[in-house]
């Protein structure tokens, strides 16, 4: 954890100055940079971190990536995995400040910041966010969970935030992500961390959101998020 906090802590200050001077492209190379970094740096731990996509993703569409939810270093494997789709995420508000790195990439890289506690901002954030991600042509990424499954097991998925996604975005694709194994890093707290257990990120066949009825389309989604989690050992 060290590692990864020194690392959060270097990038802050690059983050502000590729912003300033480079706006959106040189931000997002460094942010791109950073994860490659911290995916890396599990190596410490003996953690390594597989993608797996057997899948040609659409590249003039949107994306809405949907992903079960085990640890915070689910994060920096998707955002570089699929740094070509320019992965902005769905969080919760009180991120957006007091974590170096992480905080100013959410208020400045086009993240959704929601607070849960308050219906109408989530819905109004989401719903700009979804119209900002349509433009665009990026990625949303969201964790229907909503929390981190702690030991593995996955959690009954909320829909409504990939409704929205979806209204605005009629012509995206979903793709379905199942994270299996990030959870061992914290199986025991916060210290000792797990180590040896790879990390895989396995990306399913992309839906078209319009092809489907949408209570078909989440079920099938979920359903293959979840036949993909590898039981807990």
């Amino acid at each position: 954890m060290a590692a990864f906090f020194f690392w959060l802590l270097l990038f802050h200050p690059l983050q502000w100055i590729s912003l300033k001077l480079f706006g959106y492209k040189g931000h997002n190379w460094v942010v791109n940079l950073l994860n490659w970094v911290l995916v890396h740096s599990l190596l410490i731990l003996g953690v390594r971190v597989r993608f797996k996509n057997a899948h040609k993703l659409p590249n003039n569409a949107s994306l809405i990536l949907v992903s079960n939810h085990q640890s915070l270093f689910d994060i920096p494997p998707v955002i570089w995995g699929f740094r070509k789709y320019h992965p902005k995420f769905v969080a919760k508000k009180e991120l957006e400040k007091g974590i170096p790195s992480i905080s100013f990439n959410l208020r400045h890289g086009g993240a959704a910041l929601i607070n849960r506690k308050d219906g109408r901002q989530a819905m109004t954030a989401l719903a700009s966010f979804a119209k900002s991600i349509h433009a665009k042509k990026r990625s949303a990424v969201i964790f229907p969970e909503g929390t981190r499954s702690r030991d593995g097991q996955p959690k009954t998925f909320a829909t409504n935030g990939i409704k929205i996604l979806v209204k605005y975005n009629p012509e995206a694709y979903i793709v379905p992500i199942t994270i299996n194994n990030s959870w061992k890093i914290f199986k025991y707290g916060k210290f000792p961390l797990g180590i040896g257990s790879p990390i895989t990120i396995t990306a399913h066949k992309a839906i078209q959101v319009n092809s489907l009825p949408f209570d078909t389309l989440i079920e099938a989604v979920e359903q293959t998020i979840k036949n993909h989690i590898t039981p807990c050992q």
